[in-house]
């Protein structure tokens, strides 16, 4: 059960990071717009927040994302061999409608990309829109998505590229039957 470990330990994290802040579990709840229920049970590796929900929650911590899967064991390493690199899986709900990220490089205060593959299962879209700090970069290695940046959106297909300021409220979808892999790279803020 990967998927309950990777929640026990996110929750740990945020625990973590709200008893350091000096944040009570209804201030914290209070600020990223969730109940202190759900909080809990975040904490707790009970629930896993979604990606919107969790972006709320780290900005209210004052850190990013990247933090909260940070792999903190020292060997930085170079080489991240296929087959071997761990999904994300935020809520394992959510995974019925088609989304996991495969992390390219391991979160690491050494390393000042975060990079994953996105995979999305035909019709799955992200649970957004969301925005945040730092800059975006991606290209479809297979599928077609529709990106949504503001007001605009964009049909992408494989070879498309694209890039622009994380600060913009995005999201996307798969618009075809069949899995859809958008290679992301994203500058996170550096607190």
């Amino acid at each position: 059960m990967a998927g309950e470990a990777a929640a026990t330990k996110l929750g740990v994290r945020l625990k973590l990071a709200r008893q350091t802040r000096g944040l009570t579990l209804k201030e914290l709840a209070l600020g990223a717009g969730c109940s202190e229920s759900l909080l809990s049970k975040i904490e707790n590796g009970k629930a896993s927040p979604s990606l919107p929900m969790l972006h709320k929650l780290v900005e209210v911590l004052g850190t990013n994302i990247g933090r909260m899967f940070e792999e903190v064991d020292g060997d930085e390493g170079i080489v991240f061999r296929a087959g071997k690199r761990p999904f994300i899986a935020l809520d394992p709900l959510r995974q019925g409608e088609g989304i996991s990220l495969e992390r390219v490089i391991p979160y690491s205060s050494g390393h000042l990309l975060q990079c994953n593959i996105h995979h999305i299962e035909g019709g799955g879209a992200s649970d957004g829109p969301i925005s945040h700090a730092g800059e975006e970069v991606g290209y479809v290695v297979a599928g077609k998505v529709e990106l949504t940046v503001e007001s605009r959106t964009f049909q992408l297909k494989m070879g498309d590229a694209f890039a622009f300021r994380s600060e913009l409220p995005h999201h996307y979808r798969n618009t075809g039957t069949v899995r859809a892999s958008i290679f992301w790279v994203n500058t996170p803020p550096t607190f």
